[in-house]
């Protein structure tokens, strides 16, 4: 981890209980401080993204800043967590039309990473932050995990998949995941992409027991 995400991790105060509900006022805060966050990532990356700029742009004092995010590394986790919570809305509103489940995983995953690609500092300040975080940022790690296999869930028009199939998924995101990293280190082509992403989704249609793969009722 780099000098600056250390110094961060230690001199912060250690944040609120994970386990207390915010209030409506702490959670309109933390929509703040998750947007100064995207803002200032998506004008100068990961380095551009100061915890005492960020706490000046959302209007909190530094230390409540630390309290909910104790460093950057957890803030920029956080923020993809936002961003792929946005977007799991808008795909709701317009769902994928793949005839088959790998097909509309793949639609879906090409649309997120068109997102990302709209804004790639935004993009490659979250993934160093993945990259650079440790056991302290498991929680934050965990919600962007979550978020993305509640992203392909829905694609698959899944609610109870099976052991087979929610393995599919982990590689699919970990495939999807190391597809964003090559094509921020420009190792990889947009058209690379969709082509390793649309072979590793095929996994869910090979894992997927007699009769499903076909659209979900409403998309046919």
């Amino acid at each position: 981890m780099p000098a600056q995400a250390k110094a961060d991790a230690s001199a912060a105060p250690s944040r609120q209980p994970a386990s207390s509900p915010l209030t409506e006022r702490q959670e309109a805060r933390r929509r703040r401080i998750l947007h100064a966050s995207a803002q200032l990532a998506s004008r100068g990356g990961f380095d551009a993204v100061q915890m005492r700029e960020v706490a000046e742009s959302s209007q909190v004092a530094l230390g409540t800043l630390y309290r909910y995010f104790p460093s950057k590394v957890h803030l920029l986790v956080a923020t993809m967590q936002a961003q792929l919570e946005h977007l799991h809305g808008t795909l709701g509103r317009k769902p994928p039309t793949g005839d088959t489940a790998a097909e509309r995983v793949a639609e879906t995953l090409m649309r997120a990473f068109r997102a990302l690609q709209r804004e790639p500092h935004l993009a490659d300040a979250m993934v160093r932050a993945l990259t650079f975080a440790d056991r302290s940022v498991s929680p934050e790690v965990d919600q962007v995990s979550r978020q993305t296999t509640a992203i392909v869930l829905d694609a698959m028009g899944l609610e109870h998949p099976t052991p087979e199939q929610v393995s599919a998924v982990r590689v699919i995101e970990h495939t999807w995941h190391s597809a964003l990293i090559t094509w921020l280190s420009g190792r990889a082509s947009i058209a690379q992409v969709k082509i390793d992403i649309e072979t590793v989704c095929r996994l869910i249609d090979l894992t997927a027991p007699e009769g499903q793969g076909t659209a979900p009722e409403g998309q046919k």
